[in-house]
């Protein structure tokens, strides 16, 4: 049996997400919501969209959306809105998948909070919350999650994972990313919130973004930071892109559930041609720059045969379908797994992979992360609310 979806948020990242829900076997009506009409129309205009898209499924708000008889929600939105938005949806009785990350705010006790209001919401109404986190479904953590349940890795000793992207950086300068966000509504609203943190002191840095990083070392060992130190570079005096931020890089060394040490890198000002990936130590082998290593040799690895297979019948629909990026999608290709696993977890009555404690255990690193670095690399204890039921 099916389910009816809607999709809040339909920019530049919404709308290829829009195009796979709508595309998808398991979902058989499609809603669609924005702040502005245009966007709306855009899609429901389309051929692909003409048998599961009707007009009373046309929203211009989350209340209006939260309101419907819809099953669940995918909210594609700016990340300062995507906690509240998603224990909104939740509290209206919505299944939620949400863009990463969790949320990202100047305070990080406000992201701890956060982090906990989600899994108390998701508990308490006993529906499905959903991180879409990239890094869970690219080819090289895949295929390293393969190798931990096989035991190939022995006992994990070291892992490290950065996410390198300076701000000036060619393919995806932040500074243009950052204006146009602050061009839309959301944006005017967010730049009256913003003043209040600067108010009371309080300076944010790009741990409050760190799942990238994060969620590969973390997802292939199964488990969680224990206890973290961390230091941060300041920016430069008079960048105007750093103003609200205490630092422009943060470095962390985590001590893990499993007896294992992960070092996590979020460098924004770093002359880099940018990378976002991860490397897993064991006794007995090592995965880094995608060569499987063993004391005996190294085997090149290729990123198409890294991946799980997708059911027959989803991945011959993600062909298909009109536009988008081939079958599996941006980010490494993780964008179809993220949908397909989303919604086989709500059609199946499951909690999804990347479920509210995974992805509190990929959010709160950071959190704490940056306090650390604030009192210069001072020994903190890491949250956790343990696994999903």
């Amino acid at each position: 049996m099916g389910i009816s979806l809607g999709i809040v948020g339909l920019g530049s990242f919404g709308t290829p997400f829009a195009e796979l829900f709508n595309a998808h076997p398991l979902v058989d009506r499609i809603a669609l919501c924005d702040h502005s009409p245009e966007r709306v129309r855009n899609l429901a205009e389309r051929p692909a969209f003409q048998k599961k898209f009707k007009s009373r499924d046309a929203y211009d708000s989350l209340e209006s959306i939260c309101r419907s008889d819809l099953d669940a929600l995918a909210i594609i939105t700016q990340h300062w809105l995507h906690a509240p938005q998603a224990l909104q949806a939740l509290e209206a009785g919505k299944h939620v998948y949400s863009a990463v990350p969790v949320v990202t705010l100047p305070d990080s006790q406000e992201i701890l909070d956060w982090c906990d209001r989600l899994v108390r919401g998701v508990r308490r109404s006993g529906l499905r919350y959903m991180l879409g986190e990239t890094t869970f479904y690219r080819p090289e953590t895949m295929f390293c999650r393969r190798k931990a349940l096989e035991g190939a890795f022995g006992n994990f000793v070291y892992a490290e994972g950065e996410y390198f992207h300076d701000v000036d950086l060619p393919a995806c300068n932040l500074r243009d990313v950052i204006r146009h966000r602050m061009a839309t509504r959301a944006g005017e609203e967010w730049k009256e919130k913003e003043k209040q943190y600067l108010a009371r002191g309080i300076r944010s840095g790009p741990m409050h973004y760190p799942t990238h990083s994060t969620a590969g070392p973390i997802s292939v060992m199964r488990a969680h930071a224990v206890k973290v130190c961390a230091w941060g570079t300041p920016p430069p005096a008079g960048d105007a892109f750093f103003e609200k931020d205490a630092f422009s890089n943060e470095t962390a060394l985590f001590w893990m559930s499993n007896g294992s040490t992960m070092r996590i890198a979020e460098h924004r000002q770093i002359g880099h041609v940018g990378e976002e990936t991860f490397r897993i130590f064991g006794t007995q082998a090592t995965f880094k720059d995608f060569h499987w290593v063993t004391k005996t040799g190294s085997t090149a690895l290729d990123p198409p045969g890294m991946r799980d297979p997708l059911p027959a019948e989803v991945e011959e629909a993600f062909r298909r379908r009109a536009g988008g990026e081939g079958v599996y999608g941006g980010h490494g290709g993780s964008h179809a797994y993220l949908v397909h696993e989303f919604v086989d977890a709500v059609a199946r009555d499951r909690h999804p992979a990347v479920n509210v404690w995974e992805a509190a255990r990929y959010m709160a690193p950071g959190a704490i992360a940056h306090q650390s670095a604030l009192r210069e690399g001072e020994v903190l204890a890491v949250p956790d609310w343990g696994d999903a039921p």
